[in-house]
């Protein structure tokens, strides 16, 4: 028997990605166009937050009410990835390669316009 306060227990929060109307997966798209070190590095970053939920800084920051974002260092640069919680799962919304220090906003509006389609609100 494992509980989320032991080490090797299970993880917190199952991690899905966002799925749009027409099925697609824009994060896992997004993901698959990294290079493979770049993938591996946001996949332990998501996965520390996924066990070890509710992280803050400086891996876990939250943006507001609803959506955080996980912030992952690739070779490239910054990686930023959008998501939620609803109860017990973590909902992956966008992912991006940040070039300034500011979270650009079409990258914000994105991941809002994805959290009020699962939500239902449109």
């Amino acid at each position: 028997m494992t509980s989320a306060g032991h080490e090797g227990s299970e993880p917190i929060l199952r991690v899905v990605f966002y799925r749009s109307e027409s099925g697609s997966e824009p994060v896992r798209d997004w993901l698959l166009g990294l290079r493979r070190e770049d993938r591996k590095a946001v996949g332990q970053d998501v996965k520390t937050a996924q066990y070890g939920w509710p992280l803050g800084m400086p891996l876990v920051r939250k943006l507001e009410s609803g959506l955080w974002e996980v912030r992952p260092h690739i070779e490239r640069g910054i990686a930023r990835v959008m998501f939620t919680v609803d109860g017990e799962v973590m909902v992956l919304l966008h992912g991006f390669v940040k070039k300034s220090a500011a979270t650009p906003a079409t990258d914000l509006k994105t991941a809002r316009q994805r959290l009020a389609k699962l939500r239902g609100v449109t």
